[in-house]
């Protein structure tokens, strides 16, 4: 034991750097960790959509990429094995930022809590406004480019989707399209924060804007109750609508779609799915009320002439044998076709021609 220090003295610097135990490198941090994961995913081919990351995080991602050098590969595979377990701990994800959440709740949640939470995304700095917009359907988007200055609209269309933004120019005005679409070839030099500010002001602009109780307008509105009101009350309020406004009057008079439109307003080959959801006894009640007025014989021709001859001549003798219709009965019958006609526009399965103005 003695003679130990002495051995210990010939021990030189060299050995005792290899005698002494190898330093470990601290665990990385979150912040490393979420950097080597990247770093690896692009390595690999991968695509990331960092993009919709908020700026002030991309921003630490890539200061953090740019202080590390290299990793050892049993780090690296630490970090993976870690990264993959917490991957396979999420049982549910939700959708990122406010316009994807409210797009999923759609239907579930009432117009003025949508708007309250709008309204509260819209005063969050981190939010991108450009995500809401985005988000807004042609017709909200439309007039505000139609007030806004050529070069709001130019920034407009330049961060709105292609699809979206050819659909908003070509419902411009001719010169305005051309003078918006120029405009765009001279945003190039337009810095973030000009087009964020444009972004918030555009946002706030729509997102402020009272919330309607209806959702259709007064002319469809009044033409639709209208269309189901009995033919003396139609006539005597389109009366007084004319004295009152005879702007608005006619406008209704456009939007009324009653039994006597058929043949202008539905094609003859959309008749064969509007008979097959039509009580056949309301079918024949309103075609024999037809018998004796030549206007409303055009329409009960129009539909007999568009369906087989066999089932045609199957209802002209019910429509005879049916006799003389009372007046309500009739109406009552003409009105459940035209809600059947209703019906079938709302599913999808049939258009209505639109009339000129």
């Amino acid at each position: 034991m003695a003679g130990e220090p002495a051995v210990l003295a010939r021990i030189t610097p060299v050995q005792r750097a290899v005698a002494a135990p190898i330093p470990q490198p601290p665990p990385p941090s979150p912040r490393q960790k979420a950097a080597i994961i990247v770093q690896f995913l692009l390595a690999e081919g991968g695509s990331l959509p960092l993009a919709k990351l908020p700026d002030q995080m991309q921003a630490a991602l890539a200061e953090q990429m740019s202080l590390m050098r290299s990793v050892d590969r049993r780090t690296l595979a630490a970090v993976i094995e870690e990264f993959i377990g917490e991957l396979d701990q999420v049982g549910l994800s939700f959708p990122g930022g406010i316009e994807a959440a409210l797009a999923m709740m759609d239907g579930h949640i009432s117009a003025n809590a949508a708007s309250r939470l709008r309204r509260m995304a819209a005063s969050t700095a981190s939010s991108d406004p450009w995500e809401r917009l985005m988000a807004m359907p042609v017709t909200t988007l439309l007039p505000v480019l139609e007030e806004e200055s050529i070069e709001v609209g130019a920034v407009m269309l330049s961060k709105l989707p292609v699809a979206k933004a050819a659909e908003l120019l070509g419902k411009l005005p001719g010169q305005k399209a051309r003078r918006v679409a120029y405009a765009v070839s001279q945003t190039g030099n337009v810095d973030p924060d000009t087009v964020r500010r444009i972004g918030i002001s555009l946002a706030g602009q729509l997102e402020s804007q009272p919330l309607r109780a209806f959702h259709s307008n007064p002319v469809e509105r009044v033409g639709a109750i209208l269309n189901v009101s009995p033919a003396l009350t139609r006539e005597d309020v389109l009366k007084g609508l004319d004295e009152a406004d005879a702007g608005f009057a006619q406008q209704v008079r456009r939007a009324i779609f009653t039994f006597v439109h058929l043949p202008q307003r539905v094609l003859g080959r959309d008749v064969p799915k509007l008979i097959r959801i039509v009580d056949q006894p309301q079918l024949i009640t309103a075609l024999a009320a037809c018998i004796g007025n030549a206007e409303m014989e055009a329409v009960a021709e129009f539909i007999l002439s568009n369906m087989s001859q066999r089932m045609a001549q199957g209802l002209r003798e019910e429509m005879t044998a049916r006799g003389r219709v009372k007046e309500k009965d009739a109406e009552d019958a003409m009105n459940q076709i035209i809600t059947a006609v209703r019906q079938l526009e709302a599913a999808g399965e049939l258009v209505l021609i639109q009339e000129e103005e």
